[in-house]
């Protein structure tokens, strides 16, 4: 099989760690912060680093720590930034923010100013420090004052999921136009507070609440990429935010967007901080050949749906969102490659699983039937596979046939060639599975093995399914076999008379008469 690699394109972003000090110790700090570590970037190396990132074409850089402002010279690398032509955004706890720090953004061009705010003044202050929503709530005012571009950032947890409807009223009191809203994840500090981990149900929770603002236009709340994927809900936020369509890709690490440590490793997401994803460090290496290097972020740019572990391996969205994000992979799952746990479709497909469970299998085989005519493959594959767990079914010929399909059409060609391969050990001649097996190996990389299997299943068929010679062609085509896909066409329309409509589109295709 051959390996595909993605296209190596431009960054757009990236999220700059310019200091682990920080004022605060925040229970949830997924960086563990404290106070400055030793290697930190010296002020011309950072300034060196703000040339490159402009050299690259980023479009804008987000400044963060630890806490930025607890280092001196955040303004020098923030103007030096906005020189380069990139626009520096920075997130602060807002603690130190008065009207200095305010002229000094402002002086060195910083786009957006957002503030960390986890949950209401008493849920706040226990995570964060005493005394620090107070300040964080007159920062926004400050801002407010003079029409900066502000917004809130929120890590939920258990404490204030069920604040969050309050939060935003306090929010939008004070001028707060957009809210990002993102999961804690066990790592960090909150690795010692595991228990204020989020639900995986809790994600539509937050869905619901994201939506219900967009639909009473209070505030715009920005799904982060741990949140999601493919609810119904937050893909009509996802539209209007992008003007109308629905583009989200997943985990973009390594692809479009990098993390720089406060030493200067360069990583893909600063969330994915071990020592295994750090690609290099721009005191050995310039910017731009750790990112142009093939070899590097691999374990993302070349992420495919089959590496996937569990329902994201067989999930219909799986080859768009490959997972989702890596970092809830990483932290709940133990791998960048493991089930996300913490995807919205994935959730519901798991309560899915739960109900059909108590439906008796006759009536189970049925829907999946009816899912299949209509062209809902993953509701079909989902009732299958809680039929195929039940004793006396994994035998069933007709049922791993109709497996088999629904989940090639999945694009699940490993799980379907699995199906067609039990049946062929039940009957080797049977031509459904031998043409499913042949259309699998075609599409995984084994064309000659799968034309091999297509022409026997054409050489056992009837005129009641000519399914196999329509296949056959394709693959044939698709493989610059073109004379010999015309050629199996014809047969087939000398053959059956029904065939001869069936295959009109594509005949008049191979003849370029379409």
């Amino acid at each position: 099989m051959v390996e595909k690699t993605m296209m190596l394109g431009k960054p757009v972003t990236a999220v700059w760690e310019i200091t682990m000090g920080c004022n605060m110790r925040c229970k949830h700090c997924g960086s563990g912060c404290s106070t400055a570590l030793p290697g930190q970037l010296s002020t011309e190396e950072a300034l060196k680093v703000c040339d490159e990132l402009g050299a690259m074409g980023l479009q804008w850089v987000t400044i963060s720590g630890g806490e930025p402002t607890t280092r001196d010279d955040w303004p020098l690398i923030a103007a030096r930034l906005h020189k380069n032509g990139v626009i520096p955004n920075m997130i602060t706890n807002g603690w130190l923010f008065d009207e200095g720090i305010l002229e000094l953004a402002i002086h060195a061009g910083v786009g957006t100013i957002a503030f960390s705010v986890d949950g209401l003044k008493e849920t706040h202050d226990f995570i964060r420090r005493e005394g620090s929503f107070v300040r964080i709530m007159q920062a926004m005012e400050l801002c407010r004052s003079r029409e900066i571009d502000v917004k809130a950032i929120t890590t939920i947890n258990k404490m204030n999921l069920g604040e969050l409807k309050e939060l935003k009223k306090q929010l939008v009191l004070r001028g707060v136009k957009g809210w990002q809203v993102q999961m804690g994840f066990p790592m960090g500090n909150m690795a010692n507070h595991s228990g204020m981990v989020i639900e995986p149900g809790d994600i539509d929770t937050v869905i619901d609440l994201a939506y219900q603002c967009m639909v009473e236009s209070s505030i715009e709340v920005i799904l982060g990429d741990c949140l999601g994927y493919f609810n119904l809900k937050e893909i009509e936020l996802f539209k209007k935010r992008c003007g109308g369509t629905y583009s989200r890709q997943g985990c973009t690490a390594g692809k479009y967007t990098f993390g720089i440590l406060h030493n200067g490793d360069i990583l893909g997401c600063t969330s994915i901080r071990d020592k295994e994803f750090i690609e290099g460090n721009i005191r050995q290496t310039p910017l731009k050949d750790i990112w142009e290097n093939p070899n590097h972020f691999s374990w993302n740019r070349n992420m495919k749906k089959e590496s996937l572990a569990g329902f994201c391996q067989k999930c219909r969205f799986g080859d768009r969102c490959l997972g989702g994000c890596s970092n809830s992979k990483l932290t709940i799952g133990g791998s960048v490659y493991a089930e996300n746990q913490y995807c919205s479709y994935n959730y519901a497909n798991k309560k899915r699983i739960k109900q059909y469970e108590h439906i008796k299998t006759e009536d189970l085989i049925a829907m999946a039937r009816k899912f299949a005519a209509k062209g809902y493959c993953q509701l079909a594959e989902t009732a299958l596979f809680v039929v195929l767990q039940r004793a006396g079914t994994e035998s069933n010929v007709n049922l791993l046939n109709l497996y088999g399909y629904v989940s090639f059409r999945l694009g699940n060609y490993h799980v379907a060639l699995k199906a067609n391969d039990k049946v062929l050990q039940l009957e080797p001649n049977e031509v459904y599975a031998l043409k499913g097996k042949g259309l699998c190996l075609s599409r995984l990389g084994s064309p000659e093995e799968g034309i091999a299997l297509l022409r026997k299943a054409v050489s056992l068929t009837d005129e009641n399914f000519m399914d196999p010679y329509l296949d056959l062609a394709i693959v044939l085509s698709e493989n610059g076999h073109q004379e010999e896909a015309i050629s199996v066409i014809e047969q087939g329309r000398q053959r059956s008379q029904q065939f001869v409509a069936q295959s009109q589109k594509l005949y008049q295709q191979l003849k370029g008469l379409g």
